[in-house]
């Protein structure tokens, strides 16, 4: 059982071939470090930033945070980038190609990345070879995903607004239409509201006060067409007065709604604003050469195992 993990042959070959496995490892490395250079990988310059959804309501069940990255995700945020910054000729995509739009779009999803922090945040990551473009993508994103909320908010906004107008324009008429009548039956009887009582009654006794004459031929046509309207009056008052306090209550209601329509929200808190960045984040170079340095290192011991156990079943 001992022998099973006795290492001592690896061991002996490792020694034996020592001079040959270092030589493959650091002319790996060394091959390492020059492909990993801008001539032949393209270096990316990394700009991000991280940013909390604000004066927004979640849809159904979703959280604030999924839905601001669902619309950062959408395909109307995705044209608009492409287009302000023409990203296929950047991209280097030839749009003669069948797939153009399938290869634009796994290349912006492979330099864009939109996703949630473990704190609930939201965290935009560009990737770009020109840093400058990078970050301004990333403040790009956050504007047209403010715009697009504000767009939204706004459309719906309106057709609030437009309810409350068209309620309070029958509002007006109602009021017109009962006020036309009410003046329209002072003027033609003489009967305005139920204050007139008073006066009929002080005429119907004879009484005279300094401030009302009321001639007995005046008193019983008064009478005649306050019994014939004075319940009409009475009626059209109550509803004057009550559609006068509904029309107050939705007035107050459709200010409130114009001045949110109106107001200039801003729908993202940035935590971490992004900038240019002065350091290459691809590729990282001292991993690309040692991965080489160890990918050969052990290809060649292997190699050496092998040949050298070949050499044990010849003899």
């Amino acid at each position: 059982m001992s022998n099973y993990f006795d290492n001592t042959p690896l061991v002996k070959v490792i020694y034996k071939w020592k001079w040959h496995i270092i030589t493959i490892t650091l002319v790996a490395a060394i091959l390492g470090a020059v492909f990993s250079g801008s001539k032949f990988i393209t270096p990316l310059f990394k700009s991000s930033a991280i940013l909390y959804p604000s004066n927004i309501t979640a849809y159904s069940d979703e959280t604030c945070t999924e839905q601001m990255i669902q619309i950062m995700q959408s395909q109307d945020i995705m044209d608009s980038v492409v287009d302000k910054f023409n990203l296929i000729e950047h991209y280097k995509i030839d749009k003669s190609y069948i797939y153009w739009k399938t290869a634009l779009i796994g290349e912006y999803r492979d330099k864009v990345s939109i996703s949630r922090t473990p704190y609930d945040a939201v965290t935009i990551v560009v990737k770009d070879n020109d840093p400058e473009l990078a970050c301004k993508m990333v403040n790009e994103i956050i504007r047209l995903y403010d715009h697009k909320i504000k767009t939204l908010h706004k459309t719906k906004s309106r057709e609030v607004l437009n309810m409350f107008e068209n309620i309070l324009a029958k509002k007006v008429k109602e009021i017109d239409s009962i006020k036309t009548r009410l003046q329209e039956i002072g003027e033609n009887y003489g009967v305005v509201d139920y204050t007139q009582v008073r006066e009929y009654t002080r005429g119907e006794l004879g009484v005279v006060t300094s401030s009302s004459k009321v001639k007995s031929d005046k008193v019983d046509e008064l009478k005649k067409n306050f019994e014939l309207y004075g319940p009409e009056i009475a009626v059209l008052s109550r509803q004057l007065e009550g559609e006068n306090n509904s029309y107050i209550a939705i007035k107050k209601d459709y200010e409130q709604e114009l001045r949110f329509y109106n107001a200039d929200f801003t729908y993202s808190n940035i935590i971490s604003s992004p900038f240019v960045a002065d350091k290459k984040c691809y590729p990282i170079r001292w991993v690309v050469v040692a991965l080489s340095g160890l990918a050969a290192c052990i290809m060649s011991i292997l190699v050496v195992y092998v040949i050298e156990n070949k050499k044990d079943m010849l003899k």
